[in-house]
């Protein structure tokens, strides 16, 4: 759909009926936390990478920037070729940052992550309150932001219809804008404190599933209702003010971006728990390996959604509504969770890890597994 159609879903398109409820599940379920558990992670691998380069007696900070670099150039290139909603750019970035406290206690990891969130959300509370006070000229450009316009939707349609060059010009406009003003006003609070809180996590032994059944039950059930509890209710305030911008854009997502973190640590609980109680079941085995070839898989989901969405394969852009949407997310998802194991039968990784690999440690890493 239209990009703004992410932030505003009347901006385009039916929200009634199914769309609404499909919509509204994925908000309260899936919108934020999955992203905020990709930067839990990606803050544990930092202290995972830096603590096994550093027993080997390798300088671990040069060889993380040679790493993030790589990782920075990947994003780009995916960002301004393929999808400019790219995370890795914005990883990448924040990671130069963090690495920095990559020794400090968890609890001090813990209170900085736990400020920098503050901050990101501070200035969208001051953005949200400051609405009435700004030149008309400044609120034309936030509705347009918010909702669009019917000329601009046609257009950012017909242009993703068309052929792969022909979406580049525009591509580029909204990932440069994702890379630059969102970067600083969004993303650099919210996941730079996530991978803090990460490092927290893992420094504790909760992300390695070092800890009891009772305590990851128990932090199942302090963050997964309190967190449903936070977005639920800013979903109803959302829709209370029919997603009006001088409400929703700024205020009324407040209520998901903290609730968000709740129900991604009560997810990551979860899985904890699944890896206790199954001990290497199907499951969690098949989400192992997806989770080792992480980065093929995230840009795999850009090649084949791209593919079935951009003009230059099905050209089916502003066409599938919610309903077939949610069929295609569990179509990809079941494949690679097929694929994955697979591959790694025969492979120690991903293809895109290999490369990275390779890069990072400036020769070609050994790729096949011996039989």
């Amino acid at each position: 759909m239209p990009s703004v159609t992410y932030l505003n879903p009347t901006a385009w398109g039916d929200f009634t009926g199914v769309n609404k409820v499909i919509w509204s599940l994925g908000y309260v379920l899936a919108d934020s936390k999955f992203m905020a558990i990709f930067s839990i992670l990606f803050g544990c691998g930092v202290v995972l990478f830096t603590e096994r380069l550093m027993e080997k007696g390798i300088r671990s900070l040069n060889v993380h920037y040679r790493r993030t670099f790589w990782l920075l150039l990947f994003g780009l290139a995916h960002a301004y070729l393929f999808w400019y909603g790219d995370i890795l750019v914005i990883y990448a970035l924040c990671s130069f940052c963090v690495v920095l406290l990559r020794k400090k206690r968890p609890l001090t990891l813990l209170l900085s992550g736990i400020l920098l969130l503050l901050a990101g959300s501070t200035l969208n509370f001051l953005f949200g309150t400051s609405i009435p006070n700004m030149p008309k000229e400044a609120l034309e450009d936030l509705l347009i932001s918010w909702q669009s316009t019917p000329e601009l939707l046609t257009k950012e349609i017909e242009i993703y219809r068309s052929s792969f060059f022909d979406q580049v010009p525009f591509r580029v406009n909204e990932a440069f804008g994702m890379q630059t003003m969102v970067f600083f006003y969004y993303f650099f609070w919210r996941v730079s404190g996530l991978m803090l809180i990460g490092m927290a996590l893992y420094k504790w032994g909760i992300l390695t599933a070092l800890k009891s059944r009772a305590f990851y039950t128990r932090l199942v059930l302090f963050c997964l209702i309190p967190g449903y509890l936070i977005v639920g209710f800013g979903l109803k305030q959302n829709l209370s003010h029919g997603f009006k911008m001088e409400y929703s854009f700024f205020l009324g997502s407040l209520y998901n971006y903290w609730g968000s973190v709740l129900v991604s640590v009560g997810y990551i609980s979860l899985v904890m728990l699944g890896v206790l109680l199954a001990k290497g079941g199907l499951i969690i085995n098949s989400l192992k390996a997806v989770g080792q070839m992480a980065l093929t898989n995230y840009l795999m989901q850009t090649i084949i959604c791209t593919f079935i969405f951009y003009g230059h394969g099905f050209g089916l852009f502003a066409m599938v509504e919610r309903p077939m949407q949610m069929v295609i997310v569990f179509a990809v998802f079941s494949a690679q969770m097929i694929y994955s194991p697979i591959w790694l039968k025969y492979y120690k990784y991903g293809p895109f890890e290999w490369i990275w690999r390779s890069l990072t440690y400036w020769k070609p890493q050994s790729f096949k597994l011996q039989t």
